[in-house]
């Protein structure tokens, strides 16, 4: 069956001038003249066989459909100009995967693993895309997630990657010229904004003693924790694989011992079998499925 969808042209006049509430204005923008662009508008209102503008001697207003129209027409134009975008970015006979993952995973353990996959598989061009809660995977435009198990998956296929465990890490300078194992209780403590009770599971599960577990400075990200924690602003309570390489480098310490649960599992989400996968996104779930750990697998 023939869509019926209107012309570019006109989608492209009625979208400047919704935006700027002018049809001078989308005019200038488009490099059109005025009497142009309100010609165009006038086949679209055809097309749909509804008034989008209301029209008030020189000057025009947008009626209450014509906004959500314009609201819907924005939205598609963008996507389609990203698309595009996208597209002509891509190599010459070479393949690209879009992956959804966490802001502070993609920042402290995938993005410095990325040149080991890029020496492997030269021709693939990984993007990545910030996605803080779990979403609906088919029909987003990407071809995987990595994000913590979740039951917003189900249906998914989920491979395990890494196990998310807590502890306790701060600059040495915050604990130099102590002797044995530091009192917690006597520093400050940094506190992710999302994981509020943090300290407080932590001291119970520990049985160290922490009086006012709730004090201290908030952040979003794990990522933010970890920056002020090397900057000496306190102790802060953070997934161990963010910050193998400062404890390795001696950057931060760890004297306490860390949280002996898991807090999360972190995982590979595909929309369907690993096996119906296509050639570039198999190699970059075999490599990260190898670079995570040998004993991943299927959930």
């Amino acid at each position: 069956m023939r869509r019926r969808i209107p012309s570019n042209s006109s989608l492209m006049a009625f979208e400047a001038a919704a935006r700027h509430g002018s049809f001078a204005r989308a005019a200038e923008e488009l490099a059109l003249t005025e009497g142009a662009i309100s010609r165009q508008i006038s086949r679209l209102e055809g097309f749909l066989g509804v008034t989008l503008f209301e029209r008030i001697g020189n000057r025009v207003r947008l009626l209450p459909h014509g906004q959500r129209y314009a609201s819907h027409v924005r939205e598609t134009l963008e996507r389609l100009d990203r698309d595009s975008q996208h597209l002509m970015s891509q190599p010459p006979n070479g393949a690209s995967l879009d992956i959804a993952v966490s802001p502070t995973f993609a920042m402290r353990w995938l993005i410095p693993r990325l040149p080991r996959f890029a020496a492997l598989h030269p021709h693939i061009t990984v993007h990545l895309s910030e996605r803080m809660e779990p979403f609906l995977l088919p029909g987003s435009g990407l071809d995987a997630a990595i994000h913590f198990l979740h039951p917003a998956w189900t249906g998914m296929q989920t491979y395990s990657l890494l196990d998310e465990v807590l502890v306790p890490v701060c600059h040495p300078a915050l604990v130099a010229g102590t002797s044995g194992v530091p009192a917690l209780d006597a520093l400050p403590r940094l506190h992710r904004r999302q994981n509020h009770d943090a300290w407080q599971r932590y001291a119970a599960q520990t049985g160290i003693s922490l009086s006012h577990s709730a004090q201290g400075p908030r952040y979003d990200l794990h990522g933010m924790l970890i920056e002020a924690a090397l900057a000496g602003l306190g102790v802060a309570l953070v997934p161990r694989l963010y910050v193998e390489t400062e404890l390795a480098q001696g950057r931060l310490v760890a004297p306490w011992p860390q949280d002996s649960r898991i807090s999360k599992t972190f995982c590979l989400v595909l929309p369907e079998p690993l096996q119906l996968g296509s050639e570039p996104l198999k190699a970059f779930a075999q490599w990260i499925l190898e670079e995570s750990s040998p004993l991943a697998g299927l959930e």
